[in-house]
């Protein structure tokens, strides 16, 4: 995958980016990206990227000139139209559902927006995504961009190096992941479930979903509303509910 990233801080991404599982991914030629300081697609002497908003009113506003030249130069040779994602807290909330969408494509830029806002010009004639990753403001779109790039990379084949990782991962399922245990298998009087000490893979395996169950349960029931319960999963929540109930 071929991930531009538009910013006034490139040298930001490099931290996160050129680290962990991010840098053995690019290593392993998974990705590659290229941070673009849009400064320099400014048509102006002072590379000036910014205005006052028409109409008056607080803050700067990211003129359009610039961030349209720059995505036109990346796109110059390209057959294929990239997705052009605009940071932005007004954007459809980010999930791993949208990850999954975009794991599929070749090809990302990323607008990394400051200052008050992006001329409306931007989003209506520029971009194919606005994306936000929470009901919060930024400073800016670059941490939230990183927050996208992490999520889509491992998703991508040899991203994490283990196939079946992102596939277990909370979310992904449609579920909350189940708990996770490793040794010792006493700690502090704290002993690990001894069903995921048995080597009983299908009782293991029952043992998991029952409490990727539990957990949905608990802290996110609204997932169990959409999600396709089996019949053994509908046991299995039933036992949860009983049990819940009766502590």
């Amino acid at each position: 995958m071929k991930i531009d990233i538009l910013t006034l801080f490139p040298s930001m991404f490099d931290g996160v980016l050129q680290s962990s599982i991010m840098k053995k991914a690019q290593d392993n030629g998974v990705f590659h990206y290229n941070a673009i300081d849009f400064r320099d697609y400014a048509d102006n002497k002072h590379n000036k990227v910014d205005d006052y908003p028409y109409g008056g009113g607080a803050g700067m506003v990211l003129m359009p000139q610039p961030i349209f030249r720059a995505v036109e130069a990346i796109e110059k040779s390209e057959e294929k139209p990239p997705r052009v994602i605009l940071m932005c807290p007004q954007g459809e909330r980010y999930t791993q559902k949208k990850a999954e969408e975009l794991a599929e494509e070749e090809h990302l830029i990323f607008i990394c927006g400051h200052y008050e806002g992006y001329d409306e010009r931007i989003r209506e004639h520029l971009v194919t995504d606005e994306i936000s990753i929470g009901d919060f403001v930024l400073t800016g779109g670059e941490l939230g961009a990183m927050v996208v790039i992490d999520s889509v990379v491992r998703l991508l084949p040899d991203g994490l190096g283990n196939e079946t990782s992102a596939k277990e991962d909370s979310f992904s399922t449609g579920l909350l992941e189940h708990p996770h245990y490793t040794r010792p298998a006493e700690f502090q009087g704290h002993i690990a479930p001894e069903v995921l000490r048995s080597g009983h893979h299908g009782k293991i395996d029952e043992w998991r979903k029952k409490e990727s169950l539990r957990r949905t349960y608990l802290r996110r029931p609204d997932l169990l509303e959409t999600y396709p319960l089996s019949k053994l999963e509908q046991a299995l929540l039933a036992e949860v509910k009983a049990e819940e109930k009766n502590k």
